[in-house]
């Protein structure tokens, strides 16, 4: 290896690049604009996503549920619906990420004891996007239901909440992140060679 040599052609390319406005604004804006976009506009742990409830049972213990998902940061509640069907539609044209569903006999079997299950519809698409507030779900209901349960009902605050949230996870329910991973990475690949040929059809013309 001639250091020269090395030298030459590194002059010769600092020469290049100050004489060719457009490669070294390129080489220059590119990354800031990819810095900028991985620190800052891409959100691991997005919170207020718009969900939709079906609530069938009006008691003391639903209304403080929803009212708990209301108090969180992952949900905001923007629908109130009044069958399943209107929010698998609103799942469907992604409107919104979420659907809880409240049975009918949620309270009378949460009085009783029998831990009733209520169902979470989420749009999986986007695992990461959903599963920090699938995470939180049991926590914020256990919490909101709890503060219902005192005096002859305190017996029924046991260490894990006393229902159940079962997930159906649409569109994606592997979970797999490859669905979205992937054509980002291709994007970025992309744009690189883009910049890279750009560079060279320009030295060319030189």
């Amino acid at each position: 290896m001639s250091w020269s040599r090395f030298l030459a052609i590194l002059i010769k390319e600092f020469r290049q690049v100050r004489r060719d406005r457009l490669t070294f604004g390129m080489m220059v804006g590119v990354p800031i604009i990819q810095l900028l976009l991985f620190g800052f506009a891409i959100n691991s742990d997005p919170k207020h996503l718009p969900a939709a409830i079906v609530v069938a049972d009006q008691s003391e213990f639903s209304r403080s549920f929803v009212a708990g998902l209301e108090n969180s940061e992952y949900f905001r509640i923007t629908h109130r619906l009044q069958s399943e069907a209107e929010g698998d539609a609103l799942l469907a044209t992604g409107q919104v990420q979420f659907v809880l569903v409240v049975p009918p006999d949620f309270s009378r079997k949460l009085m009783r004891g029998e831990r009733p299950a209520m169902l979470l519809a989420a749009d999986a698409s986007d695992p990461a996007a959903t599963g920090n507030a699938i995470a939180a779900l049991s926590g914020i209901g256990q919490r909101a239901v709890g503060r219902e349960l005192y005096g002859p009902l305190a017996s029924l605050r046991p260490a894990e909440a006393p229902f159940e949230v079962r997930v159906q996870r649409r569109f994606n329910p592997e979970g797999l992140t490859s669905y979205n991973v992937v054509p980002g990475l291709i994007g970025v690949i992309l744009t690189m060679t883009m910049v890279m040929m750009t560079s060279l059809a320009m030295t060319r013309e030189a």
